[in-house]
């Protein structure tokens, strides 16, 4: 009968109505022993009824991470029960195109300690959750992991670790792929690459507005008057 820590006062209260008239009747001596083994079963029995009917709030976040805070008390074993979900938690995809810049950040939804450590871990070009492959990067308190100019070789899997004391609280994994960017200009060299094979090595003809469409040759009338006088100094020289 797991309650939230939220209604400690509530259950102490109920507590207190059940076994203190008890430890009352016990103290003044008003039965003899073996008469409180049956009332006390009785007081344990009404205790869990009514404590049964109190709102369950969990302070629980899923799916992972040990959380100290969202601990429900049980009834049963006067103890507070841990979340009890994995230290590890679920792969999240991270896309980014090469050279961009890309950040994750190692972020949970429950309260942490104020002594907490944590550790940047990596797995090269795997996807994985096996602690073996991955390496460490970094240590100490930064919860924000950037690459300024992601490439081809930093795409895997990138592990944040918190831990408190000795204790690990939680495993957060992020694969990491990186697009590659077309090369500048590798289509319009393809393109020339091929032209060149045509015939005799002849490029075939631009649209008007490139390079070729701006050389233009004279007209006929000039090409005739440029011969002729070109024949005139010939003969002048030749006497």
């Amino acid at each position: 009968m797991p309650q939230g820590r939220g209604f400690d006062k509530q259950l102490k209260e109920i507590l207190d109505a059940q076994i203190l008239p008890l430890v009352k009747e016990f103290g003044n001596k008003l039965n003899s022993e073996t008469v409180y083994e049956e009332r006390l079963q009785i007081a344990a029995n009404n205790f869990i009824e009514v404590a049964s009917k109190l709102p369950r709030v969990s302070g629980c976040f899923p799916p992972c991470g040990f959380q100290a805070s969202g601990a429900e008390y049980n009834c049963i074993t006067c103890r507070y029960d841990s979340c009890e979900y994995p230290l590890d938690c679920p792969i999240k995809e991270v896309k980014v195109m090469e050279n961009n810049r890309t950040r994750m950040w190692c972020v949970v939804p429950f309260p942490l300690p104020d002594d907490v450590e944590v550790i940047w871990r990596y797995a090269e070009k795997v996807k994985t959750q096996n602690v073996d492959q991955f390496k460490e990067v970094t240590v100490g308190v930064d919860r924000l992991y950037s690459i300024p100019s992601a490439n081809l070789e930093h795409q895997g899997t990138y592990q944040c670790e918190i831990y408190s004391g000795e204790r690990s609280l939680i495993r957060l994994y992020y694969y990491l792929t990186v697009n590659p960017q077309a090369v500048v200009g590798h289509t319009g060299l393809q393109e020339a690459f091929y032209l060149s094979l045509l015939p005799g090595g002849q490029i075939s003809s631009r649209p008007s507005g490139s390079f070729h469409g701006l050389l233009r040759l004279p007209s006929p009338a000039l090409l005739a008057t440029c011969l002729t006088a070109m024949l005139l100094l010939l003969f002048l020289s030749l006497g």
